[in-house]
């Protein structure tokens, strides 16, 4: 992951901080959000409070924090009401995968590890916990924190997900967010309370948020298990959709966004630039400085951000284009930036020689009268 457009974004920032809201944890913050620096502050939710202990006495930015807690809604919130008893997600096939299996024997051999270990492989349901009767409400430790301006927020944390971005209804504006990474479930039911993702995408886009990019994964089925593609047993080989990450952010390039963008500080469109950049969309970056070079160029050099992006483009050419040449090559030859094309299928073979076959039958048969008459040419 290219970091060097954020980095140059970080460096000319004088005013403000990039503010990151991590709702789950557990490892720790994103590094690529590490960029900023100084400029970096966040506040950061997990369960297990020995995992937040240990993240704060490793942590060396003073602006980030972690507070332990199952995060949750007060009960007399609209949508705790409407939840109910109600399950946040209906027709979960994940202990018919291969997953859930591992997860059972990982469990059993984790019995007697060592806290260090447990942290490492993410078992933080067998750390020590928070009181899940006593739930963090993330808004409220924004308002004691005194925090009303935040740049991304994070929510992960394999269940209430749908009930804590509920939490922030209504508050997105007064808190100018500008993009939302969530989890969400390609499983469940209709109802309109169930963390899945067509009631995360409906709320997102309800409030001014585009789906910017999809991160799959996939999970095999116990009945036959697919190697992992990653290390944590979270995504197969093969296997059906199950759950994804969902990068939403705001649209100033888009039309029906242009008064929002024509608000936005100099600053805080660099940073919603820089978000696109680190979730490998340099060209919605890219967008953003020329539709509105010369805001942005109040704070850096448009020209700069614009090479940079280009270079992230081609992360996978030994001499990238300067942006000039890379936009110069593709409107010359779009085609050439299509995606090679696939081996052509292999001939179909000839087919039999019938005739041949029953010259060479005629022949035995006359050779061979005996064979003839048993039908066998």
């Amino acid at each position: 992951m290219s970091t060097a457009f954020a980095a140059y974004v970080a460096d000319s920032l004088k005013s403000e901080q990039f503010t990151l809201i991590d709702v789950g944890c557990s490892g720790g913050i994103d590094p690529a959000w590490r960029v900023f620096g100084e400029r970096l502050r966040a506040v950061a939710f997990d369960a297990s409070l020995d995992e937040c202990e240990r993240l704060t006495r490793e942590e060396t930015n003073p602006s980030v924090r972690y507070v332990g807690g199952f995060v949750g809604l007060p009960p007399d919130h609209p949508f705790a009401i409407r939840q109910g008893s109600h399950p946040w997600f209906v027709r979960n096939p994940m202990q018919r995968t291969s997953c859930w299996r591992m997860l059972q024997i990982q469990k059993e051999r984790l019995e007697s590890a060592s806290l260090e270990e447990k942290l490492r492989h993410n078992a933080w349901n067998m750390t020590k916990l928070a009181d899940p009767n006593k739930p963090v409400i993330v808004p409220d430790v924004l308002k004691d924190l005194g925090w009303a301006d935040v740049d991304l927020l994070k929510i992960d944390i394999d269940g209430p997900d749908f009930a804590v971005l509920n939490s922030f209804d209504g508050r997105f504006d007064d808190l100018g967010l500008l993009a939302a990474r969530l989890e969400v479930n390609l499983y469940g039911g209709t109802a309109e309370t169930e963390h899945a993702f067509h009631n995360t995408d409906r709320f997102m886009r309800a409030r001014g948020f585009e789906l910017l990019a999809l991160d799959v994964r996939t999970y095999a089925m116990a009945a036959l298990p697919s190697p992992f593609a990653i290390t944590s047993p979270a995504q197969t080989v093969t296997g059906r959709p199950f759950q994804a990450e969902a990068f939403y952010a705001r649209d100033p390039a888009g039309q029906d966004w242009r008064q929002f963008g024509e608000n936005l500080s100099a600053e805080k469109m660099a940073k919603l630039a820089a978000i696109f950049s680190i979730w490998q969309q340099p060209d919605a970056a890219a967008e953003l400085l020329l539709e509105y070079r010369e805001k942005l160029a109040a704070g850096f050099d448009v020209q700069t951000g614009l090479e940079l992006l280009a270079q992230q483009a081609q992360e996978q050419a030994e001499a990238p284009l300067s942006y000039a040449e890379y936009i110069a090559a593709f409107e010359a030859d779009a085609p050439s930036f299509y995606p090679p094309p696939s081996d052509p299928p292999p001939p179909p073979p000839p087919p039999p020689r019938t005739l041949g076959r029953r010259l060479r039958a005629a022949l035995q048969s006359f050779l061979n009268p005996d064979d003839a008459a048993f039908g066998r040419d």
